[in-house]
């Protein structure tokens, strides 16, 4: 990376450092953002970006080139400040990132490559949202800004040019495109989860997203079935209610750690009448199983278990390997064009400077022509801003053209050219009387010019 500015990442995943570590540094139970805290504790950041989810945290940082070394001392010191963590013992779990590995690695994050799941489209959001924080608390400038943006480029181009996101991939995922399959539109459908655990909440959140009409949730301790009702809007029973709750459901998913059936064929047959022989779907994704096999020959009554599901489950991770590949090539093409962006911000402070002093010429000059022609028109004015400004864009053109083939091609002498020959680091427009009268002598010698 040419610039002077340089992209860090510092951070750890679910592969590299343990659940209960990546919940210290999460900063999700500080009252102030933890944006603010970096601001103040790291100096020699520029811009700051800050992802925090289940399975990761991550604090990308622009910084000066020469100035690593430092960000990694008042980095230690923050981590040992705000989460009462000894930086010697915890850094270990920690990868770092700088230039062009930051930037694919964060292209692979938003993607879902780098997730426990490949694919799985949670993380895009979760991407976004940080990134709302960020110009939330202006820590996000013209690097972090333009490469958040690519990002969620890269990330469409993934998922519309690749099938890395198709398909099933959790046993509970397959279930809620099972019923989905069975079923179609759910939105006035309802669910009975027999069981609380993580299965159930898995799916829980899969069918709240889809508008699921009702959520009905039955578990053996109760308490636990209300406060997983009370997060998605269900209503809570104990398993003793297994009948009454069967009668209202459309779609079953059993996932208890029961030793023996739940779900037996004389319990759901008792409900067959009341519920006026309307269809039931049963997906019993417990290990051991949850419903007895001969439920299945019971009338409208359909069973699917967790082999039905599995298959589905390892020929979709197949699949979705082979379309990571695809995304792969993307991201190396991506990264390719936002080199060349990086590539170019050494041009920016000249090509900034270059068109703010043309601009400033340009105004000046045309104020000493309207002082002159004091008849003119509003019409006739806007036409002569019109035509100076377009005149001002196309000389500049051939500039700053030079300036960035130049630049592409490894040399940096046509920067120090440009600024020499428009004294760009002088005055900002000519100033010495003696100066402006023998350039406009010169000017009169040119013929072609009058």
């Amino acid at each position: 990376m040419d610039s002077k500015w340089e992209i860090l990442c510092l951070g750890l995943n679910h592969r590299t450092a343990p659940v209960e570590l990546r919940e210290k540094l999460s900063f999700k139970a500080l009252s102030v953002s933890p944006l603010e805290l970096l601001k103040t504790s790291l100096p020699s950041a520029k811009e700051l970006y800050f992802l925090s989810t289940c399975n990761r945290v991550e604090f990308y940082l622009v910084a000066d080139r020469d100035k690593q070394n430092l960000i990694m001392e008042e980095f230690a010191k923050f981590i040992e400040a705000h989460t009462k963590l000894e930086w010697n013992k915890v850094k270990k779990h920690f990868y770092f990132f700088a230039g062009q590995e930051t930037i694919k690695h964060l292209f692979e994050v938003a993607c879902g490559l780098d997730s426990m799941v490949i694919g799985e489209p949670q993380i895009l959001g979760q991407v976004k949202e940080a990134y709302r924080e960020a110009l939330k608390h202006r820590t996000s400038g013209l690097v972090l800004n333009k490469l958040l943006h690519r990002t969620f480029f890269v990330a469409k181009r993934v998922r519309t040019e690749t099938g890395i996101g198709g398909g099933a991939v959790s046993i509970s995922y397959a279930a809620y495109i099972l019923a989905r399959k069975i079923l179609g539109d759910l939105k006035d459908k309802c669910i009975l989860l027999v069981g609380a655990g993580e299965m159930a909440e898995l799916a829980c959140n899969h069918f709240k997203r889809a508008g699921i009409s009702k959520i009905l949730i039955a578990n053996r301790t109760l308490a636990r079935a209300v406060e997983l009702a009370e997060r998605f809007g269900g209503e809570a029973y104990s398993l003793e209610d297994l009948e009454n709750t069967l009668i209202k459901a459309d779609i079953v998913i059993s996932s208890t750690g029961a030793p023996g059936f739940v779900l037996t064929k004389k319990l759901v047959s008792s409900t067959l009448k009341p519920r006026k022989f309307r269809p039931l779907f049963i997906i019993d994704i417990a290990v051991p199983r949850d419903v007895e096999p001969e439920v299945n020959d019971l009338e409208n009554v359909f069973l699917y278990d967790i082999d039905d599901l599995k298959t589905v489950v390892e020929e979709n991770l197949k699949e979705r390997q082979k379309e990571a590949l695809r995304a792969r090539r993307i991201i190396e093409e991506e990264l390719l064009k936002f080199k060349k962006w990086l590539k170019e911000l050494d041009l920016h402070p000249t090509i900034k400077t270059l068109m703010e002093k043309a601009e400033d010429l340009r105004k000046k000059e045309l104020n000493r022509t309207f002082k002159r022609l004091k008849n003119l028109s509003p019409e006739e004015k806007e036409a002569l801003e019109v035509l100076t400004r377009s005149l001002v864009q196309k000389l500049l053109y051939y500039p700053i053209s030079f300036m960035k083939t130049s630049h592409h091609h490894g040399g940096k002498e046509a920067i120090e050219i440009v600024r020499r020959m428009f004294q760009l680091d002088e005055s900002p427009y000519l100033s010495s009387t003696a100066e402006e009268k023998d350039l406009k002598k010169d000017l009169k010698d040119v013929k072609f010019l009058n």
